[in-house]
């Protein structure tokens, strides 16, 4: 139906696409309302934005990228949701210049906390901007998994530089500015009374098992993704995860 149930792009998006639409669902009932108002900051070029607007939702996405925005509008014409997406350009922490402060029954926060100079005040204006009951889902890259990709390819130091560091980078190499832990972001998130869900690590195996495995072996495909459902709950695969989703809710 969308971009998340493609085979290659399930393995990244499946986990945290299906916690999603369940908690869609839910706010749905709670509003009672079929159409909830969804904002996705740095959605980029709509990844979630447009499956969820191809549920009915109306999404703005806020990213500090045209081109990405540009593909976002492209994308949601051709899915034929450009009624329900709106693209505004800018950034976590100018994010009221843009958008209304409480106006929104969800708030997707993916891939921006890495990037973002002060993360509490990232997640705080992610917080504000929802309703006085609204969900929050938050997506951030993990530290464990960094630490076991650069172990596994023999990158030892690397790895020890990662485990070390207190933004979780392997060196000036490291393309991620910082990394967290599940701890951190379920902290970052009760800071701002909100209240946790549920937590699930993303891309538990995916990352670490072989392409070619995946796209050759008959069922591989499918195999993975019960397998990663299946970690993706359980905490003691919440460190060795190369994301992690937090799913908080304020009723």
């Amino acid at each position: 139906m969308s971009d998340p149930l493609r085979p290659r792009a399930s393995l990244r998006t499946a986990v945290v696409w299906d916690v999603l639409k369940d908690a869609l669902e839910r706010r749905v009932k709670a509003a009672g309302r079929d159409a909830l108002d969804v904002l996705d900051t740095g959605g980029g070029t709509g990844n979630f934005a447009v499956p969820v607007a191809r549920l009915g939702h109306h999404v703005t996405v806020v990213d500090p990228s045209p081109n990405a925005l540009f593909a976002l509008e492209r994308r949601a014409a051709e899915a034929g949701v450009a009624d329900r997406v709106r693209a505004v350009q800018g950034d976590a922490h100018g994010l009221f210049d843009v958008v209304e402060r409480g106006g929104h029954d969800v708030v997707l926060c993916h891939g921006v906390l890495e990037y973002v100079d002060d993360p509490a005040e990232g997640i705080r204006n992610a917080v504000d901007a929802l309703r006085p009951a609204g969900t929050l889902s938050l997506l951030a890259a993990g530290l464990g998994g960094a630490v076991l990709a650069r172990a596994l390819a023999g990158h030892f130091t690397e790895a020890h530089q990662a485990l070390t560091d207190p933004s979780g980078r392997w060196g000036e190499g490291d393309p991620m500015p910082r990394r967290f832990t599940a701890d951190q972001l379920t902290e970052l998130v009760s800071g701002t009374g909100l209240q946790v869900g549920a937590v699930h690590g993303v891309r538990v195996f995916a990352d670490l098992v072989p392409g070619v495995l995946v796209d050759t072996e008959p069922g591989a495909m499918d195999a993975l993704l019960k397998l990663e459902a299946a970690a993706a709950e359980q905490p003691a695969f919440h460190s060795v995860a190369t994301q992690l989703h937090v799913l908080a809710e304020r009723d």
